[in-house]
């Protein structure tokens, strides 16, 4: 097949291309903007284009396939051109449920978690040489890509909720028809998209409708919201209901209590051991069981981004973390309080996405921040004015926060400078953002811990 990927430098999008590089297809591609890793992916792989920007004459009739990205526009001049020629034009979702079509296709959705049930069910199937294809949101520890295709019979796939396409305002998740499928949470998010919870909500809704008839759901009992939806469905669907599994914290490690026995996990906070508990059941609808399933989950050290630990000297650590939601934040800084008793939390959240820099939503974050010894938001005047969003003043985000005692910063070079200053032993330093804080260094604070400790 030739086919041509319009905005192919977003990161499912050049996962793709090279997966379908990878299986022999003619693959080419524009964008207007290519950052690393992408970048040098493409490269190596001879599908980085030639000159950024976008160029109709690239759009022919001998092409099999667009792939539309939503980094670009309605009016992209490449798109205008594939609809002028009538060629066959897919949403990325879209194009993965083609070529998964003869497959059982296992989809985790849900407004939290998903990332990382994803990524811990292909960790399981890797420990014991279980074929499967994969889309995943992030980059796994033990895998070159994000994006896997091949002659597998099962497909695992992170159901995202967001739109698939400029020209189709659906949500991935409704593309796939999925075998299996699992839902962890449902907390409103992507404000400018869904406006209210409600209409939120019913994309979940909807995502149940879209199952094959007679597969399954597996769902977070525990999460109000996602109990209500599946119990009120009607639809000949096998229900699997799960739970916060035992589990108990001794010096520092958690441990998840099995029939097999206490079992030692390297991720920690009570979402994991919920996220554990959810990707065991997927796991056993794959054909692993419960004791080969432990055994593999022993050894998952997480996804990127997921509190993950960035750096450390002595008794001083630093994790990153995706989370951006007020559901996320809140449990994130949970975990690492529970975790590390005795030990002073810093938790740093930087306002970057949508939701977060809008006045109305970010009254959803109150109180989320107050677990932490200090807490400290970060936003920039430029990240409002991308967004073409009003102006937010210091007294408007600690209202926001139920919180006065949060520390504002909207410079990155004074914000750097805060954490550099005020290190200290036994802490841990919780930085939470979709974002980078304006280009923060955690090299240079590697460097800062080690001199000040």
């Amino acid at each position: 097949m030739k086919i041509h990927f319009i905005a192919i430098g977003g990161s499912a999008m050049h996962n793709l291309a090279l997966a379908l590089h990878d299986k022999g297809y003619l693959i080419s591609g524009s964008d207007d903007a290519i950052y690393e890793p992408s970048k040098s992916r493409l490269a190596q792989s001879g599908l980085l284009p030639t000159q950024m920007g976008w160029f109709a004459e690239k759009i022919t009739e001998d092409l099999d396939a667009v792939i539309l990205g939503m980094h670009a526009k309605k009016d992209n001049p490449e798109l205008l051109r594939a609809q002028e020629l009538g060629l066959k034009i897919y949403s990325y979702p879209e194009f993965i449920y083609e070529e998964a079509k003869e497959k059982t296709r296992v989809v985790i959705g849900g407004s939290h978690g998903k990332t990382t049930i994803t990524s811990m069910i292909l960790h399981v199937l890797k420990y014991w040489d279980i074929e499967a294809d994969y889309l995943v949101g992030a980059q796994l520890t033990g895998f070159d890509r994000m994006v896997k295709l091949s002659d597998a019979d099962f497909i695992v796939i992170e159901g995202d909720e967001y739109l698939s396409s400029p020209i189709d305002l659906s949500p991935k998740f409704h593309k796939y028809r999925a075998h299996i499928a699992l839902i962890s949470g449902i907390a409103w998010d992507h404000i400018n998209v869904f406006k209210t919870a409600e209409d939120y909500n019913h994309q979940f809704s909807i995502f149940l409708d879209t199952l094959v008839e007679g597969g399954s759901i597996t769902y977070n009992e525990e999460d109000v919201e996602v109990k209500e939806l599946v119990s009120s469905c009607e639809r000949p669907l096998r229900k699997f209901p799960y739970t916060t599994l035992e589990h108990s914290i001794v010096d520092g490690v958690t441990f998840i209590e099995t029939e097999e026995g206490r079992v030692p996990i390297d991720v920690f906070g009570k979402h994991n051991v919920n996220n554990i508990s959810g990707a065991q059941w997927i796991c056993q609808q794959m054909g692993v069981d419960a004791a080969d399933f432990f055994e593999a989950i022993s050894s998952f050290k997480g996804a990127a981004k997921r509190l993950e630990l960035v750096c450390q000297h002595k008794n001083i650590k630093v994790y990153k973390d995706f989370a951006h939601a007020p559901s996320k934040v809140k449990a994130s800084l949970g975990a690492v309080k529970e975790q590390f008793d005795g030990f002073k939390v810093v938790a740093c959240f930087e306002l970057h996405t949508y939701s977060s820099l809008n006045a109305e939503f970010i009254q959803q974050y109150a109180h989320s921040l107050d677990q932490a010894d200090e807490a400290i938001v970060y936003y920039t005047a430029e990240a409002l004015a991308l967004k073409n969003m009003p102006e937010l003043s210091v007294e408007e985000i600690r209202n926001a926060f139920k919180n006065p005692s949060i520390e504002v910063y909207t410079n990155a070079k004074a914000f750097e400078e805060r954490l550099h200053e005020q290190i200290s032993d036994r802490t841990v330093y919780l930085m939470m953002s979709s974002g980078n804080y304006g280009g923060f260094s955690f090299e240079n604070f590697e460097t800062k811990l080690v001199e000040c400790s």
